[in-house]
């Protein structure tokens, strides 16, 4: 089949891979350059360096809507159907009706459970303990087209968003794969979702990170698992926020949330809603990471002292 892949980041890569080898890969679309850190030096998305690598030049437009350069080069690619692969944008009517099979969208969850942009990260901090991946037809609301396929995988009760999106964009790339060839032979099911069974997933803030220790223990660890890869995980102390880079549920408990009931060589036990957390390392603003006790020595902190306030 002649196709197009839309998208972005590495989530995107295994699909890449997939579509070059048993399809005929026409076009590569992506998000532009954007300038990252202090130097704000340009960098290119992960699709757009690894197509540059495989000697295909992306196409990376600013705008969709009202695009016609665009349209028309879409349009002129005679395209069978197009992929999106996280590409970060909702697609106009108008695009979306250029390949005769118009788009298919694989999307890291079990539709129509975590609609929207994070659903990787808001599976794991709900708890979930199952998630998958659905290609679904695309329209031009959010993720709201129906599931032509799914393949489900459990979630491990310690893994994190960094693993959890490595084996969801292998899992992604295989279920194209199966979708396409049933597709090719008219036999690609075609699935309403079910609206009834609809939650959201929307991109996460900074503050989604904030360890509220009022929180029970359980909720705080899946929450500090979604949030790993971005923003990460930090509470409130003395007028700052201080980084969690490691933390784990303990029995213990029986205080005011947030007391610290002690601090030993695997790191600093502090009351939580229910249960306790372990916080083995942490990291104040401008200074290095360190151990859970080093921190609390540097810090001031001891059994009794209240954190996140």
């Amino acid at each position: 089949m002649r196709v197009a892949l839309f998208g972005s980041p590495a989530f995107a890569l295994p699909v890449l891979d997939v579509l070059q080898q048993e399809h005929e890969l026409v076009a590569v679309v992506t998000q532009p350059a954007r300038p990252v850190g202090r130097g704000l030096r340009l960098q290119q998305p992960p699709l757009a360096a690894r197509a540059l690598e495989l000697g295909l030049e992306p196409v990376q437009p600013e705008r969709l809507r009202g695009n016609r350069e665009f349209h028309d080069w879409l349009a002129g690619l005679d395209l069978d159907v197009a992929v999106t692969a996280a590409y970060g944008r909702i697609l106009p009517q108008d695009l979306l009706d250029v390949p005769r099979e118009g788009f298919l969208n694989v999307h890291g969850s079990l539709l129509p459970r975590w609609r929207g942009a994070a659903p990787i990260q808001w599976a794991l901090i709900s708890g979930d303990s199952e998630t998958g991946i659905s290609i679904m037809q695309t329209e031009a609301g959010l993720d709201t087209g129906p599931v032509r396929l799914q393949k489900a995988t459990p979630i491990g009760p310690n893994e994190t968003a960094p693993e959890l999106f490595g084996r969801l964009a292998e899992l992604g790339a295989s279920a194209i794969s199966e979708a396409l060839a049933l597709l090719a032979e008219g036999r690609l099911p075609l699935q309403p979702q079910d609206e009834s069974q609809v939650t959201i997933a929307p991109l996460l803030k900074r503050e989604d990170g904030l360890l509220d220790f009022n929180r029970p223990a359980a909720a705080s660890y899946d929450r500090y698992r979604g949030v790993s890869a971005w923003p990460g995980t930090f509470f409130h102390h003395a007028g700052q926020d201080v980084k969690v880079h490691g933390l784990r549920v303990v029995p213990d408990s029986g205080d005011t949330p947030g007391t610290v009931l002690d601090i030993g060589p695997a790191g600093i036990t502090v009351a939580a809603g229910d249960g306790a957390l372990l916080l083995d390392q942490l990291q104040s603003p401008g200074r290095r990471r360190l151990a859970g006790r080093d921190w609390a020595n540097g810090a001031g902190v001891k059994p009794g002292t209240i954190l996140g306030t």
